[in-house]
């Protein structure tokens, strides 16, 4: 177990853990405030380098006042200057400005029913630090599943004290309902939770120091999606894992619904084998490996395998819940009104498995279908997406207080 830890970042909350809403008063101070959370969102948001005459240019805000407020965030170590560019012209050649790296660290934990995770972001966006602990959590143990991850964050802790770098915050996600940010967990089918308090069982570790964040697993992983493809501003976003989980992404961001509970496709009822059935229990990971006939142990990994190299049960397996798992869509995609799915979790590994199956349930069934089609792709934010998810939503909170953190300097 590690100790309190220096150089941690004291970073105001919004009520609810988000970043916070449109701000009231005309204050000098207030203006100060917005203005410098501007700025660092078009330097940490900015796809390549971008210049103070830039910033002022699509923000609207003077030279000078982007100036001083550059000159605020290098001092907090949360911006990084480069190499001017060579002048093209009259006057001062451009200094391209970057997140700094290594300075601001944030951590994405993650409970799921067969390992625990975490990984630690800078503010660049870059993993500076991550671990992958397999196990079996489906016995309905919440303190042995929390004290894996727990043991997990330690090794966080104890590197981000390494780098020098200050902690933001950390948010943990969960395969289930989680009430607002900082629970209860409600239900958890897979894990066997219902009614726990996390936090809690959390108690005083260090982790926790500056309001350990709780959220859905999916809709993390939505959001780590949102943001690795930024041209794409909504659709809708399914997790397979042992169980099945979706989120809703309007504009690049998560609908969480009135209780933070939307997106559970996974417990869409589906008539199947003579039975109403939950999605998850026909095309969950579980239920897709005793159906391809592989050990539990096998994984994605050797279902892909057994896939690509032609065994009938698996493609068998694959082709059947690419059908049921597209009956699901075309039924959420009515609802919704989207027209792109994004597969992610295991799907992602096997959607070219999948894809034909679903894509030909969503032409069969999808009201809209004739006028606009329902695209599907894979999922592009890469292994363990969630973890990526919960520590981006830490990051931008921190960028909504920049004021917060300059002023500790």
């Amino acid at each position: 177990m590690v100790t309190r830890r220096r150089g941690a970042l004291a970073v105001p909350r919004h009520p609810g853990g988000g970043a916070a809403g449109p701000r009231s008063g005309a204050r000098q101070e207030t203006l100060r405030e917005h203005n410098i959370a501007i700025v660092l969102e078009h330097i940490v948001t900015a796809s390549e380098p971008i210049s103070r005459a830039r910033i002022a240019a699509e923000t609207g805000l003077t030279r000078g006042t982007v100036s001083a407020l550059v000159d605020r965030l290098i001092e907090a170590r949360l911006v990084t200057e480069l190499e001017p560019l060579a002048a093209s012209g009259a006057g001062r050649p451009a200094v391209p400005l970057v997140p700094a790296r290594g300075t601001v660290v944030a951590l994405g934990l993650e409970i799921n029913v067969d390992y625990t995770a975490v990984r630690a972001l800078d503010l660049a966006r870059r993993t500076v630090f991550e671990r992958v602990e397999p196990g079996d959590f489906r016995a309905g143990e919440p303190e042995r599943a929390i004290a894996s991850v727990l043991a997990l964050a330690d090794g966080a802790l104890e590197h981000v004290e390494r780098l020098g770098a200050r902690l933001a915050g950390a948010c943990l996600a969960l395969p289930g309902l989680v009430d607002r940010r900082t629970g209860p967990l409600r239900v958890a089918p897979n894990l066997a939770w219902r009614d726990v308090d996390v936090l809690a069982l959390v108690g005083d570790h260090p982790v926790a120091a500056h309001e350990l964040w709780l959220a859905n697993e999916a809709n993390l992983a939505a959001r780590a999606e949102a943001a690795a493809r930024a041209d794409t501003g909504s659709f809708l976003y399914v997790s397979g894992e042992v169980g099945v989980g979706g989120a809703i992404v309007l504009d690049g961001e998560v609908f969480a619904g009135a209780h933070g509970w939307s997106g559970e496709l996974g417990h869409t009822i589906l008539h199947a084998d003579g039975a109403g059935r939950r999605l998850e229990q026909l095309i969950g990971q579980d239920a897709l490996l005793a159906a391809a006939g592989l050990d539990l142990a096998t994984g994605v990994d050797g279902l892909v395998a057994a896939a690509d190299a032609g065994d009938p049960r698996a493609l068998e397996a694959l082709a059947r819940a690419g059908d049921l798992l597209g009956t699901g869509l075309a039924n959420a995609v009515n609802l919704l009104d989207l027209d792109h799915v994004v597969l992610g979790g295991i799907y992602a590994p096997l959607a070219e498995h999948l894809r034909p199956g679903v894509e030909e349930r969503l032409r069969a069934h999808v009201i809209g279908g004739p006028w606009v089609e329902v695209t599907v792709s894979a999922a592009q934010a890469g292994p363990f997406p969630a973890l990526t998810g919960g520590a981006l939503s830490v990051l931008r909170t921190l960028v909504a207080q920049a004021h917060a953190v300059t002023a500790q300097f």
